[in-house]
């Protein structure tokens, strides 16, 4: 069986449902969804139609009200939070809007971080080098651009060789040049190592450097594309 035929997560009427005292708010619709090994998805939709919250839940920081969801042969709903604990640090990449770095660490410091706690490491230059930092390891966040500084937070997510990478918001922080720098940074990560790649973002020009897009709507996928052929960040247009 060939990496690409082989399910990464599977969903199976995932809900999820917050309460705010008599208010019940569905974030998730009995959602039935399957991610493949090697892919890059993007999920496109309105803010409140549930991508964030399934991203979430995917890593492994939320829990579904019901319905099941699997990575692999792991049954994520069913696990304890210490097991959810294990799940994130030896699975799970997470890049977001903020880039959450240590202000008073260097590049190389911030990814050494992770690396000092991951089973099976990449060495923080050797991180930083696939995103194409490597000159800049000795930098100290303030001395790094938006741009440079979100590539920072993708190699330290990265330095643990996670299966999945699950990025809410990657570029909504950035000009649309950075941005490009970023989304090529992402896509050289999941051609060179074959990281599962899931991107949340309100920019729909991205949709074109994905495997699929995912549409969302009210807590569902309202509809699904596949692109026959990803395009190059480069070529994109914001």
């Amino acid at each position: 069986m060939s990496n690409a035929s082989k399910k990464v997560f599977t969903a199976r009427g995932l809900t999820k449902i917050y309460t705010s005292g008599d208010v019940e708010v569905r974030a998730l619709r009995s959602l039935d969804l399957d991610i493949w090994a090697g892919e890059v998805v993007v999920l496109l939709g309105p803010s409140g139609s549930g991508k964030s919250t399934l991203l979430n839940i995917m890593g492994g920081i939320d829990r579904a009200t019901s319905g099941h969801l699997f990575f692999k042969d792991l049954e994520l709903t069913s696990l304890e939070d210490g097991e959810l604990t294990n799940y994130r640090r030896r699975h799970v990449g997470f890049v977001f809007q903020f880039y959450n770095l240590v202000p008073s660490l260097t590049a190389y410091e911030n990814i050494a971080l992770v690396t000092e706690i991951a089973e099976h490491p990449m060495r923080p230059q050797e991180a930083l080098a696939l995103v194409g930092l490597e000159a800049r390891m000795d930098h100290f966040p303030s001395q790094l651009s938006g741009g440079e500084q979100q590539r920072v937070a993708i190699a330290r997510a990265i330095a643990k060789r996670p299966d999945v990478l699950l990025c809410d918001e990657p570029t909504g922080a950035l000009d649309s040049q950075t941005g490009i720098r970023v989304i090529e940074a992402l896509l050289s990560v999941n051609s060179q190592l074959g990281t599962t790649t899931l991107i949340i973002t309100h920019n729909a020009s991205i949709r074109d450097v994905a495997d699929r897009v995912l549409f969302f709507a009210d807590g569902q996928i309202s509809k699904e594309h596949k692109n026959e052929t990803r395009r190059s960040a480069a070529e994109l247009v914001w």
